[in-house]
This record gives C-alpha cells, sequence and structure tokens, in this order.
C-alpha cells in the first residue's frame, strides 16, 4: 500500500476536541502525519492507510465526521444550483401595490365640474 493522504471534516468546537482527534490519530497504524486545522475544522492524514478507516478512527471520537469534498461539486458537469434558484427567486408572488394604486388614482370631484358646467 502507497502512501495517501486523506482529508475529512470533523465537528471540532475547541481545543478538547483537537485533543481527542490528535490522541485516536497518534496510535492509528500507518500514520505518518497529520494536521489538525479546528479553524477550518479539516484533519488532513498522511501515511500508509485506507481513508475508510481513517473515518471510522476519527469518528471514535464521537465527532461528526465526513469526507472533506471539495472538489466534488466542480467534477460533475450537470451541477448548476445558482441558475436554478436564480430562475425561482425572480418569480413575483403576489403584487398588492398595483392593484391599489390603479383604485386610488381615480380623482373624486368630477361631480362639482359638471354642476359647475351645467349652471
Amino acid at each position: 500500500m502507497s502512501s495517501q493522504t486523506v482529508v475529512l471534516k470533523v465537528g471540532m468546537s475547541c481545543q478538547g476536541c483537537v485533543g481527542a482527534v490528535n490522541r485516536v490519530l497518534g496510535k492509528m497504524e500507518g500514520v505518518e502525519s497529520f494536521d489538525i486545522n479546528l479553524e477550518e475544522q479539516k484533519v488532513t492524514v498522511k501515511g500508509n492507510v485506507q481513508p475508510e478507516a481513517v473515518l471510522q478512527t476519527v469518528a471514535k471520537t464521537g465527532k461528526k465526521t465526513a469526507f472533506w469534498e471539495n472538489e466534488a461539486p466542480a467534477a460533475e458537469p450537470g451541477n448548476k444550483p445558482s441558475e436554478i434558484s436564480i430562475a425561482v427567486s425572480t418569480e413575483p408572488e403576489n403584487k398588492p401595490s398595483e392593484i391599489s394604486a390603479t383604485a386610488s388614482a381615480e380623482p373624486e370631484n368630477k361631480a362639482s365640474e359638471t354642476a359647475t358646467v351645467v349652471a
């Protein structure tokens, strides 16, 4: 088995979380090095390891653990969520202001004008 890099997203909120992940990776067989980034909630593991085994080991800490998938959406050619959301969000649902504006635009003093013309 050759050396590889496994990147995980781990739900860590404090140094205690980092310590827990640090402990399990330190004991794991085949791990050459690892980096834990609390701010990004990113754990990078290098060594002769299986990605699934690393995921399972880190998940034993009780933290929410998943593979880091930053390249996945770009790799799928049919995935264009921005176009879909724009088309949906441009549809107006109701137009109460236009209805009330046309109703109140009628002048109210036509009766007095006709009265003056007749007299």
